[in-house]
């Protein structure tokens, strides 16, 4: 294969990793990582090292216009943020040390579990009930709909914080941001709003492969000829992503296509790790 027909691959799956990733809040890694070791048969921390960059150029594509119409809570972000920090830098030198076939099992594993999730009805209820750390630290919000203004309460504060904490060490161990654990939290356990969860997701997980790619970039795994076409594709497809997503009510077939992809995906990686392929 040429570098030019190389360079062509990485970036219609790039664009496709942003297209999605912005989509759904996860992250452009769920396409890129599998991209390369599978069907590329790049050593998977080179193609964990791309993948953070695409993580980055994700959340840089997307969050800007998130953040423009209002639906982001960047309070709640950066709150967060420092617990997925912490985690992202404690994942990241540890997959220094971890072997590639177990990371290639785990990766799997996250991916069906967040195609299973990313197909679980979302309820649109607000929570009623007010919590006193959010109220002390401002993290109720609201967000523009079709009907006009919602407002939300944040709940579970100390839950949420934890479980950034536990998606930051898988974002620097895999490096696929761990979007699908920051929405599952947010979701879940916060109570936040789908559409705000998951433009959420999209400004958080730059911040958190940030921490985890400088590792990756000391070790030398970042590849400039890797990561240029990567970074490209990405952008342009997050910024797609994110003008689909304003203007939509409705992401369900998007949310359809996601888990079959994943799930496939999934299944092959671990697979392929189990068997020693990868």
């Amino acid at each position: 294969m040429s570098v030019i027909e190389l360079t062509v691959i990485i970036l219609i799956g790039s664009y496709f990793a942003g297209l999605l990733g912005s989509l759904t809040g996860l992250g452009g890694g769920f396409i890129i990582i599998p991209l390369f070791s599978l069907v590329l048969g790049i050593n998977i921390h080179y193609a964990i090292g791309a993948s953070l960059v695409s993580v980055i150029a994700t959340s840089s594509g997307s969050a800007a216009a998130f953040i423009k119409e209002g639906i982001t809570n960047m309070r709640l972000g950066m709150f967060l943020e420092v617990a997925t920090t912490l985690g992202a830098l404690a994942g990241a030198m540890l997959a220094i040390y971890t072997s590639t076939h177990y990371i290639a099992v785990l990766f799997g594993c996250i991916l069906i579990m967040s195609a299973v999730m990313s197909l679980l009805k979302k309820s649109n209820e607000t929570v009623k009930y007010k919590s006193r750390l959010a109220e002390r630290l401002k993290l109720n919000s609201s967000y523009p709909t079709a009907d006009g203004i919602v407002k939300y309460n944040v709940v579970n504060v100390g839950g949420g914080f934890f479980m950034m904490l536990f998606a930051g060490v898988i974002s620097g161990l895999l490096g696929i941001g761990s979007g699908a654990l920051k929405v599952i939290a947010m979701d879940n356990v916060m109570r936040i709003p789908f559409k705000v969860s998951t433009t959420t997701s999209n400004f958080m997980i730059g911040v958190t492969a940030a921490a985890s790619a400088v590792v990756y970039l000391q070790r030398g795994y970042i590849d400039p000829g890797l990561s240029m076409p990567v970074v490209i594709g990405v952008l342009l497809g997050a910024m797609t992503g994110s003008k689909i997503l304003v203007h939509s009510t409705s992401s369900t077939w998007v949310r359809i296509l996601f888990a079959i992809v994943i799930t496939i995906v999934g299944l092959q990686m671990v697979y392929n790790g189990l068997i020693g392929r990868v």
